[in-house]
């Protein structure tokens, strides 16, 4: 074991706030598919692995097109086009099929590991290149990045807001908190499922367009493990929003925190390899921070319950 000061002191600090706008581009692209993770896991109620695999295929066929001269705008339309399909897929296995929501997810990611190989004819990675096309980001330039993606989700989290203001969106929430109840009141729960499911990873799969472009190349990996840093994301960015503004924060409010737990997740990482630890314990150390926050509401709330206990005793 040593100590953490005499490593801060050997390290360049300059490096790591160089570094930080890129952490921050990335962390806001990421936060796009977060958004996605969010409709599902806080809204639906639904443990959805599908994303694994969406953030690929938005990838592939953003990648793809650009290089069969489509416009990279065209290119992450369809990416998410491509990406509600596979969200209505995994709905459909679940609510016509019957299999297990978690399961159902499962299926759908597999499939789309050799999806993902047939839209890019084969290859593990493709290129493109920012000199050769005009994408719409770019790695070489992060101010421009944060600019432009931080614009779309503002976008998202305001067409967002209107739709589960409408009947559809009140339908897919009352799902959520409470199916059995919605079922009984005449809601289409497998409906209202599957739509959710579209729309979740059709984010996800406009996300992994973003990225590809952002990091200049698809890759058949590149959305391994997304369903954890979706969730360190939401966690991150509850527990934050929640801690500054209590019940007061909106369900926008909730939208725009989860970017930010993206941003800060991002940051977080960068700082860890900014420390020189090992970076093939980055999964591990993913997990463990994903754990952590999601400890910090249970943990909070068992403890003032305690006080309150304790509290009422002393009466």
């Amino acid at each position: 074991m040593y100590s953490l000061i005499p490593v801060l002191c050997v390290r360049d600090i300059m490096s790591l706030i160089r570094a930080l706008p890129g952490s921050a581009a990335q962390g806001l692209i990421w936060g796009i598919m977060a958004i996605g993770v969010f409709l599902t896991f806080k809204i639906l109620d639904f443990a959805d692995l599908t994303v694994d695999g969406t953030l690929g295929t938005g990838g592939a066929v953003t990648v793809m097109l650009i290089l069969a001269g489509y416009p990279p705008v065209v290119a992450v339309a369809a990416a998410m086009v491509a990406g509600i399909l596979a969200g209505v897929i995994t709905g459909i296995l679940h609510t016509v099929l019957g299999i297990p929501a978690i399961l159902s997810g499962i299926l759908t990611q597999i499939s789309l590991y050799s999806i993902n190989l047939n839209i890019a004819q084969g290859k593990a990675n493709q290129a493109v290149s920012v000199d050769a096309y005009n994408l719409i980001v770019s790695g070489r330039d992060n101010t421009h990045t944060i600019i432009i993606v931080a614009a779309i989700i503002v976008v998202i989290i305001a067409v967002l807001y209107w739709f589960f203001g409408t009947e559809v969106g009140f339908t897919i929430r009352a799902t959520g908190c409470n199916e059995n109840m919605s079922r009984a009141q005449g809601i289409n729960t497998s409906v209202a499922k599957v739509i959710a499911l579209g729309f979740s990873n059709g984010l996800v799969g406009f996300s992994g367009g973003i990225l590809s472009q952002y990091q200049g190349n698809f890759d058949v990996n590149m959305g391994r493990g997304a369903i954890v840093i979706g969730l360190a994301s939401v966690i991150i960015g509850e527990v934050i929003g929640e801690s500054i503004f209590g019940k007061k924060l909106n369900f926008s409010g909730r939208l725009a925190f989860v970017a930010i737990g993206s941003i800060i997740y991002y940051v977080v990482i960068q700082f860890v390899l900014w420390l020189g630890l090992p970076t093939i314990d980055m999964k591990l150390f993913s997990a463990i921070v994903v754990a952590i926050f999601l400890a910090v509401p249970y943990l909070k709330g068992k403890s003032k319950n305690s006080y309150k206990k304790a509290a009422k005793g002393g009466a």
